[in-house]
């Protein structure tokens, strides 16, 4: 009888774990396949001087590091990085909340216009792109309206190497915005309006009722964006390549993916590009986990 039970209970178990595999394997497959291993031949790459045209690969060690540190080109990458980090965290989450603050209605207009404030963010980046090029470049729709307003001779948006990177990152934070609206928007709805009826009824201003009511209930919401505006920025490509091309002149709006992607299928050299990709996720991990926990700390204590 123990061991017809014994049997039974392990078949139990066995069943349950063939369940399981066949319900996770394939996500834990992709996962280790496009993810965990790229992440460490990455790893082992930065630690070589591979170039596809120029064999043999060895082992240099912490050349490459060593190289990236000094490398001019990897300063400017990391501070424009940083820049479009500050702006496309910043701006979306504040513009963000206040479209979602104005379009919480239940009007078929309200619910047209969060559709309209979406779709940026389901376009591909290279088209998003592609459009705002065709308005920011020179002599292009941008100018030719500022023109009739009496603004013959407009700034070069993407030939002035100090708006370049301003302009890119207006792209960014164009396409990121429906974003955020759409969280704050779900955050709005968790705001029982009782309190906000109540605080009323004692003479609070609607001032007061956002900053001691909704904004301390929207927190969830808050790290919600910033985290992922925040890693979203440390991957900027798409815009950088095709809006400037790195340009004008030289650096002034590479970024740290952009010279990884440069580095590693321009000029071949695997090895230095690979030492840029762990840097940058050693980056976005540190700052995103310091601001989650930052922001998760604000949660708990409003």
């Amino acid at each position: 009888m123990p061991s017809a039970l014994m049997t039974a209970s392990g078949g139990k178990r066995l069943r349950t774990g063939v369940f399981w595999l066949g319900f996770a394997g394939p996500g834990v497959f992709l996962y280790l396949a496009f993810v965990t291993l790229p992440t460490v031949m990455a790893l082992w790459q930065s630690f070589t001087n591979k170039n596809v045209f120029n064999p043999p690969t060895r082992w240099i060690g912490l050349r490459n590091y060593r190289d990236l540190l000094s490398d001019p080109a990897f300063h400017h990458a990391l501070a424009n990085t940083l820049v479009l980090a500050v702006l496309t965290v910043i701006v979306p989450n504040v513009l963000g909340l206040a479209v979602a603050m104005l379009i919480d209605r239940s009007t078929r207009l309200y619910r047209a216009l969060r559709s309209v404030f979406f779709v940026p963010v389901i376009l591909s980046g290279v088209v998003v792109s592609v459009i705002w090029q065709s308005i920011l470049a020179d002599g292009a729709i941008l100018d030719t309206v500022l023109a009739r307003f009496g603004v013959h001779e407009p700034p070069g948006w993407l030939t002035d190497r100090h708006l370049a990177l301003y302009s890119v990152g207006t792209v960014a934070i164009w396409q990121s915005l429906g974003f955020c609206v759409v969280v704050y928007l779900a955050g709005l709805q968790t705001v029982p309006t009782e309190l906000n009826e109540a605080c009323a009824l004692d003479g609070a201003s609607a001032w007061q009722r956002f900053r001691h009511v909704t904004w301390p209930l929207l927190a969830p919401a808050t790290t919600i964006n910033t985290v992922m505006l925040l890693i979203n920025a440390f991957k900027t490509y798409d815009q950088v390549q095709v809006i400037t091309n790195g340009g004008p002149g030289t650096d002034a709006t590479t970024t740290l993916a952009y010279n990884i992607v440069t580095i590693g299928f321009s000029e071949n050299r695997v090895g230095y590009s690979s030492t840029y990709a762990v840097v940058m996720l050693l980056l976005t991990a540190v700052v995103s986990t310091l601001t989650l926990r930052l922001l998760q700390r604000r949660e708990q204590n409003p």
